[in-house]
């Protein structure tokens, strides 16, 4: 198989990619494993991120180039001398117990402390480009959807709702944080929640800065399906096998949702815009919880074994101190 092209990173996260193959297959990745089931076209990408499971910059541009490659494929895998079309989308995470815990919040700090706006809206756009690209199926007709079976917080839990069905285990932890140091998540939260349950539910969920459980968001419909812990794949073939035979109505279903009540980049690029002035405003105490956040997420995942499960994690960190008084206010 063909690798990625060599990196080449700067401060604002780029990175040179030599040329985008015809077969997402063919492509290594370090941070991403890539498979293909023929039966029901089913392709899955699951991350696996280097230490801490956020949107690094090298997470974040592996996950752009194997979006641009799936753009140019056209919607088809090759095995061998055969064209087999995808069907379905899934974004999972090798992660034990972590689909994604969001922003990279230690380059988040350095930046704001440096007030490098350039950087830090060159890290956004990749961020939004990302998430879009998915909204947009990559400009073919499949469904999209994100098995969660860990903890989905912030920039993580706006990547997975950038697809058209979340599938969650009943451990998962999900929500957005941001809030705890004065800041709202800024790359698709509130479009993409406001569409999927209404703008009221996506105000609250965003102000509480509270950790919801997967039953929670399942009652809320955020969730589409919830299973036990350990039965998320076997979850997501039974999803896929049940709507085999009417695949071409659900299709068309997701074709008029988006049709109906679209996500333009526009609008996600200027919310963008607005999080990376609000980012630029936060003050001394505010970075100063960002950098205890992010301390914590570097002493958790620099263990061989996770200690603690990650939500239960943030939710300790939810219900103590400036946490607390957050909350209340709200």
């Amino acid at each position: 198989m063909g690798k990625l092209g060599a990196w080449s990173n700067n401060t604002a996260g780029q990175i040179g990619i030599s040329s985008y193959e015809k077969n997402p297959l063919d492509i290594e990745y370090s941070q991403l494993s890539i498979r293909f089931d023929p039966e029901y076209g089913v392709l899955w990408t699951e991350m696996k991120p280097v230490g801490i499971p956020c949107c690094t910059r090298e997470l974040l541009d592996e996950l752009d180039h194997h979006q641009k490659t799936l753009e140019k494929c056209g919607g088809n895998i090759q095995i061998g001398n055969q064209l087999h079309p995808i069907r379905y989308a899934v974004a999972s995470s090798l992660i034990p117990k972590v689909f994604n815990l969001g922003g990279d919040l230690g380059l988040f700090s350095s930046l704001i402390k440096s007030k490098n706006r350039e950087a830090l809206l060159k890290y956004s756009i990749k961020c939004l480009d990302v998430i879009f690209a998915r909204t947009r199926h990559y400009n073919f007709s499949l469904i999209t959807i994100s098995l969660l079976q860990g903890d989905a917080l912030g920039g993580g839990l706006e990547a997975a709702l950038a697809s058209d069905v979340i599938i969650a285990e009943r451990g998962t932890k999900m929500g957005f944080p941001e809030m705890l140091f004065n800041l709202i998540p800024g790359h698709g939260a509130f479009s993409l929640v406001a569409r999927k349950i209404g703008v009221n539910h996506a105000e609250r969920l965003i102000l509480s800065g509270k950790i919801y459980s997967a039953e929670e968001m399942h009652e809320l419909g955020l969730v589409d399906v919830l299973v036990e812990d350990g039965e998320g794949v076997e979850a997501v073939r039974d999803y896929i096998a049940k709507r085999a035979r009417c695949s071409n109505g659900y299709m068309a279903l997701q074709k008029a949702r988006q049709r109906f009540n679209p996500v333009t980049y526009q609008e996600m690029l200027d919310i963008t815009n607005v999080w990376v002035e609000a980012a630029l405003q936060l003050g001394e105490k505010d970075i100063k919880v960002m950098d205890r956040f992010a301390r914590s997420q570097q002493k958790l995942f620099g263990k061989s074994e996770l200690a603690q499960h990650s939500g239960e994690a943030m939710q300790k960190f939810v219900v103590t101190g400036r946490g607390t008084e957050m909350a209340m206010g709200l």
